[in-house]
């Protein structure tokens, strides 16, 4: 029994030696960290830029009442569409129907007071030539015809005046558009001195969008063209972006660049406008003008070959097979994913272009390369 237990001991032993000398614990990869790097080249590029823009009618006329009274009739509902001369808000006309009538009566009274005068003077100028009357009754006849004369004129001006208050009582549209919001209602007491117009009438068959360029930008545009009228007849169209991220479909034109730059803002507006067919522009609206600028020559990096340091960008470029950042000026372009480098790189520069959060000053560089081959834990070495 003992033999046994000492060869089953044995058995056991020889069969673990031969385990353990079978089996090597597979090598773990040494995985050694790899980065992006681009090197810098000029390159001519179409660049879409970002402004953010207000849209307006093209003409937003506020109405307004030229005489009081009470509101007997609205003849428009919000977002009605009217024609020039259509007629939006009637005012009381009683009083000033009277006014026409009082003023038509003074009228034909000057009218006889004057026929009275015409017949004295005419007769004393008769009787003047008979020896009958004196000079003075002459003169006297001829200041009350005169003083009728004048009467006359004064009841048809007022005749006139009347006339046209009472047509202003009828509040017309005064140009093509959209009736805006409407705070008045009928019974309510209106006057030339409201605090707010009756409506607003917004003729939004091309829309104006307004936005702003810096200083800089103005230049780069003047000396792309050669002047601000060149700029305005050679610019390509312009697309916008509206409040909701979707696409405007129809492209613009910028029609006018102001000559005044801003003193608080540092900009120059511009205007470009936007046919409105199918009335998906309102004004008071908002949105994003895209601008598409020719760059020749130009440095363009990502956004994540970047970072900031107290409102600094800064690049890592690789010297010497190790980082070193640079402070660089840029102009952010296409909603800031590009950069094109104003100062601080040079064509033939090499930069890091992703994990730039991660490196440090001195860091070592491994290019990344496609080729470079991939070990993982399970792979082990041939014997």
């Amino acid at each position: 029994m003992k033999n046994q237990v000492e060869r089953l001991w044995l058995v056991g032993m020889f069969i673990s030696c031969l385990v353990l000398s079978g089996c090597k614990e597979a090598p773990q990869a040494q995985m050694e960290t790899t980065y992006e790097v681009m090197t810098l080249a000029p390159t001519d590029r179409v660049l879409l830029s970002n402004y953010s823009a207000t849209i307006r009618g093209r003409q937003d006329i506020e109405i307004y009442p030229q005489v009081g009274g009470t509101l007997t009739k609205v003849c428009v509902t919000e977002g009605q569409r009217v024609k020039s001369g259509q007629a939006l808000f009637i005012i009381d006309q009683v009083p000033y129907d009277a006014a026409l009538q009082t003023a038509l009566a003074n009228v034909e009274a000057a009218k006889a007071s004057l026929a009275t005068s015409q017949l004295t003077y005419d007769s004393k100028q008769e009787l003047y030539k008979q020896n009958v009357v004196s000079e003075f009754d002459l003169s006297t006849a001829k200041n009350s015809l005169l003083a009728a004369k004048a009467q006359l004129a004064q009841a048809k001006a007022q005749e006139v005046s009347a006339r046209n208050n009472l047509s202003y009582t009828v509040v017309k549209s005064p140009a093509d558009g959209v009736v805006g919001t409407l705070p008045y209602r009928v019974g309510a007491l209106v006057s030339a001195s409201l605090p707010e117009p009756l409506t607003t009438v917004s003729d939004n068959s091309d829309m104006y969008v307004y936005f702003s360029l810096t200083e800089n930008q103005l230049l780069g545009l003047i000396r792309q063209y050669g002047s601000k009228d060149e700029a305005l007849k050679q610019m390509p169209e312009i697309d916008l972006q509206l409040n909701d991220r979707s696409a405007y479909p129809q492209k613009g034109r910028i029609e006018t660049i102001s000559g005044v730059i801003d003193r608080n803002t540092g900009t120059v507006s511009l205007r470009a406008v936007f046919p409105n067919e199918n009335g998906l522009l309102h004004s008071g609206g908002a949105g994003n003008v895209i601008l598409p600028v020719q760059k020749t020559d130009a440095l363009v990096i990502p956004q994540v070959a970047t970072y900031e340091i107290q409102d600094k960008v800064y690049v890592f470029k690789v010297v010497d097979g190790k980082a070193q950042s640079a402070h660089v000026q840029v102009t952010r372009v296409n909603g800031g994913k590009e950069y094109i480098v104003d100062n601080g790189l040079q064509a033939g520069d090499r930069i890091v272009t992703e994990g730039v959060g991660l490196l440090r000053e001195g860091t070592p560089i491994r290019e990344k390369t496609t080729s470079e081959p991939v070990v993982t834990d399970n792979q082990t070495k041939e014997e």
